[in-house]
């Protein structure tokens, strides 16, 4: 049992008392440790030899040995196949019923986010629904978060549309109910028979659109039909095909070029374009799909044009559907959220209401409402997909690599964080390769995850990817019995639901705020990506936005901090930034400069103009300095330091007066330099150089093992030499000995 009177070794040192007013008064420490030094100042050189220091070996053979050494086979076979390791620690008893109901609950969320976002990528419905099944097995095996779920997104099917209307010269399913007669070529590509011609259906599709059913014929019958599946299948391969290649390159690290501002003005500029291409189906009219940059605003033109042509009946019954999710979402779930814990099914209620209602209603013939079209029953036969296109369709395939990939990472970072376990980056490229490949071999499109089934897989007790079984299994059983079903529910609905579900994309503008307090260049990358997505298109504007924000990352390590450092009179041996602390004090004829970053080809300039601007090296004349300085101490005077003000101007006699230019000793700082190469360390030689000319001398302190390195290895090419010191204080009590010899 724990003692009531505490030992003062068990309190913390800053421990406040409190008096007996109840408020809270400092006090001396009851413990106030000291310290006292007595020893020669050290060299780094003289530190290198007595600790025993080796420089590492980073030969050929050595780095080969050292991986020999390290291999062991059964933890590279577990790392490239994650399951091997947690699955043993399950725990059916303890874990299994969050995962089934967590996989139930995403099931259900994913059967209208699969075939909404099927169609918005220019597939069909069916497409969307067979993401929830094959790549999530695959990362279920190979993939390292617990928690994110895998399939259809937003952003990546609005970029796969885009890359399936670029390429695709055949619509393989128009947008019309089933009807028999119609068939398949042997190379895949859909007829029309008589018997179709003269259907009903037909008739009403081809009114509604301005090609006849002879152009339709011979747009089918060319010399290369390329069906849309087979630009997104193909898209999806090689988009599998990157991922393994920056696997393999171990680019894992790649996301964290993609800053925070970049990937949220994008996503957010993506919304538009996802809420410009529904557009159309909440009105019920046709428009023109545009290529290439400022089709947004195209495509808003057409729109206004059409206006006139609206469905009232499509555009009346899309409204109540955004009206009920939005009610459903704002009002009943949070209160249905403090009472159950399955959420409510808002998506899976209008998809399902709005089949019956299109049903019953007799929609698509009495009121020309569109359909989703044919759903198969059962699931795809595995088929490679077209090789011929991968060449066209590689470099869209990297940016939709990119793109995808940063959203899986933050999305499984932010739950690793929350959980207490690791993603592995590359481990994440390779299971996303995989899961790409399989899926383009099973119709689908590029994967990537859903922040808002992710979250609600969190949310129902999810603790891992046996919870992405569960709702792959459910999602099955749908596309085995239920699929067809859904064929004749409007395109209005599966509009509205989307629409609904862009609003966290939407409300992430008002980070801009946060990103303004941040940082000019942060704000600028918002504004600039956001505004070069939406106006000219996705791919060009994430291009810029990268090109904006590795701009921004170059300026920022452009100019790192730098500052000159003053010491403390109460506690000599620790160093201040005199801009910052007004009562530092600044050593007699030493200026003592420190340089964080890099210091190499591409920060040499910035470093010296910092270095000349901060110790006023240009000022001093091309001659030695008298040590007779009026304003320099006696050689006697060793502890006669001078307060200096925050503008580095020095207190004599009670008043401020600026300090003179002169030092007899320049001593830099590298505790904060985490490399220097060649081009640095020659900077560092012309430094000294041109200080012996004006009477001066450069010191080195406190170089980690591997710029001391780096500052060896150059004084054997003839740079230098250097005068190098373990801690700042050695130098700065050397400096003094010196200027007082």
């Amino acid at each position: 049992m724990p003692s009531d009177k505490e030992s003062p070794e068990t309190k913390p040192l800053n421990n406040n008392n409190t008096n007996g007013n109840g408020g809270s008064a400092p006090s001396k420490l009851k413990i106030q440790p000291k310290y006292s030094i007595h020893r020669d100042v050290l060299t780094h050189e003289v530190v290198i030899k007595q600790t025993g220091y080796a420089a590492r070996d980073k030969s050929i053979p050595s780095s080969l040995r050292n991986c020999w050494q390290s291999w062991n086979f059964f933890a590279l076979f577990t790392g490239v196949i994650p399951i091997l390791q947690w699955l043993p620690q399950y725990s059916p008893r303890r874990d299994l019923p969050g995962d089934i109901i967590a996989g139930f609950t995403v099931a259900i969320m994913n059967i209208p986010h699969g075939m909404a976002y099927g169609i918005l990528a220019g597939v069909s419905a069916g497409n969307g629904l067979y993401m929830a099944v094959f790549p999530v097995l695959a990362y279920m095996f190979l993939g390292t978060s617990k928690h994110i779920s895998i399939g259809t997104f937003a952003v990546a099917s609005m970029m796969t549309a885009k890359v399936v209307d670029t390429y695709a010269n055949v619509d393989d399913h128009p947008h019309i109910l089933p009807v028999n007669g119609s068939a398949l070529l042997s190379n895949g590509t859909p007829t029309v028979s008589p018997l179709l011609l003269n259907s009903p259906a037909y008739s009403k599709y081809i009114s509604l659109t301005t090609v006849s059913p002879l152009q339709l014929l011979n747009s089918t019958l060319n010399a290369d039909p390329i069906t849309k599946i087979e630009v997104a299948t193909s898209l999806a391969l090689t988009v599998g095909i990157v991922n393994l290649l920056m696997a393999f390159l171990r680019l894992g690290t790649l996301s964290s070029l993609l800053s925070e501002p970049l990937v949220n003005g994008f996503t957010t500029a993506a919304a538009c374009h996802v809420v410009t291409a529904q557009l159309k189906d909440v009105l019920g009219i046709s428009v023109p799909r545009h290529k290439g940059a400022f089709k947004i605003i195209y495509t808003v033109i057409d729109v206004i044009k059409g206006v006139p042509q609206t469905n009232l009946v499509n555009f009346g019954f899309c409204m109540a559907v955004i009206g009920f999710m939005m009610i459903c979402n704002e009002i009943l779930k949070p209160r249905l959220s403090k009472k159950c814990r399955f959420p409510l099914p808002a998506e899976l209620i209008m998809v399902i209401g709005g089949t019956l209602i299109s049903r019953w209603f007799n929609l698509y013939v009495e009121y020309n409402v569109n359909p989703v079209g044919t759903i198969p029953s059962g699931l795809p036969e595995p088929a490679l997909p077209r090789l011929d296109l991968v060449p066209k369709v590689a470099v869209d395939s990297i940016a939709i690599a990119i793109v995808t990939y940063s959203i899986i990472m933050s999305m499984g970072l932010t739950f690793a964080k929350k959980h207490g376990y690791e993603v592995r980056p590359n481990q994440e490229l390779f299971a996303m390769g995989i899961g790409n490949m399989v899926g383009g071999c099973f119709s689908c499109i590029p994967m990537a995850c859903s922040l808002s089934r992710s979250v609600i897989q969190d949310q129902t007790g999810g603790v891992s990817q046996i919870a992405s079984l569960v709702s792959a299994s459910l999602v099955i059983v749908t596309l085995m019995w239920i699929g067809p079903f859904f064929s004749s529910l409007p395109r209005c609905v599966l509009a509205g639901v989307i629409i609904v579900a862009l609003k966290p994309m939407f409300m992430q503008a008002k980070e801009l705020k946060k990103f303004s307090k941040q940082g000019k260049l942060e704000m600028f990358t918002w504004i600039s990506t956001f505004l070069c997505v939406v106006v000219i298109d996705i791919d060009i504007g994430l291009l810029i936005g990268i090109c904006i924000s590795l701009l921004a990352l170059y300026i920022k390590g452009l100019k790192p901090y730098s500052c000159l450092l003053g010491y403390m009179p109460e506690a000599p041996g620790i160093y201040m930034d005199l801009n910052q602390h007004r009562n530092a004090m600044q050593v007699p004829e030493v200026r003592i400069f420190r340089y964080s970053g890099s210091l190499n080809f591409a920060t040499s300039l910035f470093f010296r103009r910092a270095l000349y601007e901060a110790v006023g090296l240009d000022k001093i004349p091309l001659t030695k300095v008298s040590s007779s300085n009026s304003n320099s101490p006696s050689k006697g005077s060793k502890s006669s330091y001078s307060p200096v003000s925050q503008n580095g101007g020095q207190a004599i006699n009670g008043k401020l007066e600026e300090t003179s230019g002169a030092f007899k000793v320049l001593v830099l700082d590298f505790s904060m330099l985490g490399h220097i190469d060649v081009a640095g360390c020659r900077t560092l030689t012309d430094l000294s150089k041109e200080l012996k000319v004006r009477g001066a001398r450069l010191l080195l302190a406190s170089p980690v093992d591997r710029v001391y390195d780096t500052l060896v290895h150059s004084m054997a090419l003839s740079e230098g030499p250097f005068e190098i010191f373990p801690t700042l204080h050695d130098c700065v009590e050397y400096a003094n000995a010196c200027r007082t010899a």
